[in-house]
């Protein structure tokens, strides 16, 4: 059983006193799922930290524990992946904007549409806001899709060292540049602020970008409509 080193300096996190039952609940999950990799320190740690980057942000608390769970199992699957502690079967996607509720959140789902299951995708943001932006799911409703359980969450060191193609939608020089990964830089838009023909607009141009990347990565599949 490995602990986990980062890749590069992550900014501390305050420790939390007394720990919830419910973060105990999570962490204990967690735990049984990825105890071959990571110890159960590690895991609460972890579970801990995605609470207090999540509860910084948050408007409201009803589902805080459950955007926290996904939080952290997302870190920690990232993390045994770039690792090498467990199987990476599918090419990963990143894309990063700055509140992780526009552009980035658009052009996942649409990636997710149109590779199936062939392609893994994770979405952060620089600076991640409370929640995703209305315009995007109308545009995504308005192809008969949905961002499932998504939601704004900041950048963290493990996406970026799960990912093969890190695509940059407006985060600056805040996303990190480590070695053997391809990174893109698709300069569109912001959708906060743009009349709907505008938004789909963009929408449309993601969605040729979005069909070229996918035939690269999965050169034997046709991309869905």
């Amino acid at each position: 059983m490995q602990e986990p080193q980062a890749p590069f300096p992550r900014r501390a996190t305050p420790a939390l006193r007394d720990v919830s039952p419910v973060l105990e609940r999570i962490t204990t999950r967690l735990a049984v799922r990825y105890g071959r990799s990571f110890t159960r320190e590690t895991v609460e740690r972890y579970v801990e930290e995605c609470s207090w980057l999540l509860t910084a942000k948050a408007r409201v608390d009803n589902h805080l524990p459950v955007l926290v769970e996904r939080f952290a199992e997302q870190r920690l699957g990232a993390l045994a992946r770039g690792m090498g502690l467990s199987p990476k079967p599918v090419p990963e996607v990143l894309f990063v904007c700055t509140e992780n509720a526009g552009r980035s959140q658009l052009a996942a789902a649409l990636v997710r549409h149109r590779g199936d299951d062939g392609i893994r995708v994770l979405t952060a943001g620089s600076a991640p806001g409370t929640e995703i932006d209305p315009v995007v799911l109308r545009l995504l409703a308005e192809q008969g899709l949905d961002v499932g359980g998504e939601f704004p969450k900041p950048l963290t060191a493990e996406v970026v060292t799960a990912a093969d193609v890190v695509v940059s939608l407006g985060c600056g020089d805040a996303c990190p540049v480590l070695p053997g990964r391809r990174y893109l830089v698709w300069d569109l838009p912001e959708l906060s602020g743009l009349d709907i023909e505008s938004a789909r607009a963009v929408r449309d141009a993601l969605t040729t970008r979005i069909d070229v990347l996918v035939g690269e990565l999965l050169p034997t599949r046709v991309p869905r409509a």
